[in-house]
């Protein structure tokens, strides 16, 4: 098993596609009433996201964003699930990377302290990946998963009975 070291304590940049993916929930979540106009936290977003494009920056800093693009932001990160666990924890077998949710010993250990930018950035890297059983052998396990850490196994119908039979 891994070395535990303390939590990283690094200022992680929000990538401009949770900028995207966050305008676009606010879009649905609050339409145009007239297909011109944008709520607020759209407008928040949106310029921050056209500084982005111009400056051909793909990380916004997530300590000096402005406030109301913040809010708006966190408000979608809200209502994405908070950890990949699929409750299959390799780590606790000794490996470095977990074969479930492709995160490190430490990430895994660490998630509570991470900031909400930093859980992105680590949610970004293991699907760009694409390698942990989340996204493969265990896709519907993770299509169950509700992103709480750690979930009881017993969350989930175990392979091949009647409620986790397609």
């Amino acid at each position: 098993m891994g070395t535990l070291h303390a939590p990283m304590q690094q200022t992680t940049g929000i990538h401009i596609t949770d900028i995207e993916a966050a305008i676009n929930w606010w879009r649905e979540k609050s339409p145009s009433p007239d297909g011109i106009t944008a709520c607020a936290e759209v407008l928040a977003l949106a310029e921050v996201y056209a500084l982005m494009v111009y400056y051909r920056e793909s990380l916004c800093d997530e300590g000096s964003m402005p406030v109301k693009a913040r809010a708006a932001w966190l408000a979608w990160y809200a209502s994405t699930p908070d950890a990949p666990c699929i409750a299959i924890c390799s780590t606790s077998q000794g490996d470095e990377k977990c074969k479930g949710c492709g995160r490190s010993f430490d990430e895994v250990q660490h998630w509570p302290a991470f900031t909400p930018a930093h859980k992105r950035s680590v949610w970004r890297r293991i699907t760009m990946e694409g390698t942990a059983w989340r996204f493969n052998r265990y896709a519907e396990r993770a299509r169950a998963a509700t992103g709480v850490d750690h979930p009881s196994p017993e969350n989930f119908a175990p392979p091949g009975s009647a409620s986790g039979a397609a």
